[in-house]
């Protein structure tokens, strides 16, 4: 009968790791199966990614081109359509939109126009594009600016 004290791995499915460099009668032992001398034969060595053999690699004969601007601000979009899961009355922040996974966490909101929005709902959020703003007035709902 088999149960957990004697279960043990089919035969062969589990080798033994080679161990390098433990003298002559392990087989692998002297150079430790690196040969003599070069580049691979030596501590820390291997060949590293991008290398090509010594000639120019891609990243270095591609040109540069552009420009990151390291202070830009990634909104998390979220469109009108998105709002009208809302109930009437409700009001609309950013972490309600992050709890319902409309919006992404650790990213300020920004709400565009796409779609329509039948329900008048109050929203809280950091950034609104105008055509939104407006369709979420003319709905009867109200904007509340995050400067305020």
């Amino acid at each position: 009968m088999i149960n957990l004290g004697n279960l043990s791995p089919n035969k062969g499915a589990n080798k033994q790791r080679k161990r390098v460099g433990r003298g002559p009668g392990s087989g692998h032992g002297k150079t430790a199966g690196r040969g003599h001398k070069g580049f691979k034969a030596r501590s820390g060595s291997g060949i590293k990614p991008g290398f090509e053999g010594g000639q120019m690699p891609l990243q270095r004969r591609l040109p540069k081109r552009g420009f990151t601007n390291i202070n830009t601000v990634k909104y998390s979009l979220v469109s009108l359509d998105h709002l009208d899961l809302f109930e009437a009355g409700s009001e609309v922040t950013s972490d309600v939109l992050i709890a319902k996974g409309i919006a992404r966490k650790g990213r300020p909101v920004k709400i565009l126009a796409n779609g329509e929005l039948n329900k008048a709902i109050t929203v809280n959020v950091e950034k609104i594009s105008t055509n939104a703003r407006t369709k979420i007035e003319a709905a009867g709902g109200k904007v509340v600016d995050p400067k305020e």
